[in-house]
């Protein structure tokens, strides 16, 4: 009996993007996200005798302090950690100095394609989400540096009490948006966060920019663009 063959089926058009920010759509001025830029002058302004040390060694670990936390912690919770583990007194006016306001364009700037790309987008009329590991007041930030009235929808982890790959980063995203996984792009610096939407069904790709040293697209075992130009004509 002779078998008929099978026509491979075009991929899935999807109708929906859902974008991390970190990485994606933003970057910090200086290159860290986190403690923000100005946590060692801040510091010092109000412990004159820290030294460098001390202040690196607070940085390694308030990174150490993230990576245990199962979702994003508070901002006080996050210096008292970094401080007192270095032998500094977390007093009411250091941590208030830390998170004061500042102009956010000060910190954070958006990749150099993004703004135009995002305005085709929106002009077309696709629907976008952001899911990210990061605190409440993240659409704010997004304002002041040019990124409001994209996004139809934040799936925030300080707000949802997890963090990604939590399937609740994702699936709150999704639908919010009023559609299934299968027709969303989810977009991520890291690749491993891609295949884990992959695995609940998402499409997805990895943005790995061309001067990112933390990997290459020959590291990769999903789909990557290297701007967010790339998806225009996927969608």
């Amino acid at each position: 009996m002779t078998q008929t063959p099978q026509v491979p089926q075009a991929p899935q058009v999807p109708k929906a993007l859902l974008l991390d920010s970190g990485g994606v759509l933003m970057q910090p001025i200086g290159g860290r996200w986190n403690p923000r830029a100005d946590f060692e002058a801040t510091v010092k302004a109000h412990v004159p005798h820290v030294t460098d040390e001390e202040l690196a060694e607070a940085v390694r670990e308030g990174d150490r302090f993230m990576a245990a936390s199962t979702s994003t912690p508070d901002h006080d919770d996050y210096h008292r950690a970094m401080l007192t583990h270095v032998g500094l007194q977390a007093s009411p006016e250091l941590l208030a100095a830390l998170v004061r306001d500042v102009p956010p364009e000060t910190l954070l700037e958006t990749f150099p394609e993004v703004i135009e790309t995002l305005t085709e987008l929106r002009e077309r009329g696709v629907p976008m989400a952001v899911v990210s590991d990061a605190w409440p007041n993240l659409p704010d930030l997004h304002a002041a540096i040019g990124l409001g009235g994209f996004f139809d929808a934040y799936a925030i982890s300080k707000v949802l009490g997890c963090t990604k790959p939590d399937p609740r980063m994702y699936h709150h995203a999704s639908e919010a948006l009023g559609l299934a996984p299968a027709d969303c792009l989810f977009v991520d610096d890291d690749p491993e966060l891609v295949a884990a939407a992959i695995a609940l069904g998402y499409q997805g790709r990895a943005m790995i920019r061309p001067d990112d040293s933390r990997t290459t697209p020959e590291d990769v075992h999903v789909p990557v663009i290297s701007s967010l130009t790339e998806l225009l004509p996927l969608i």
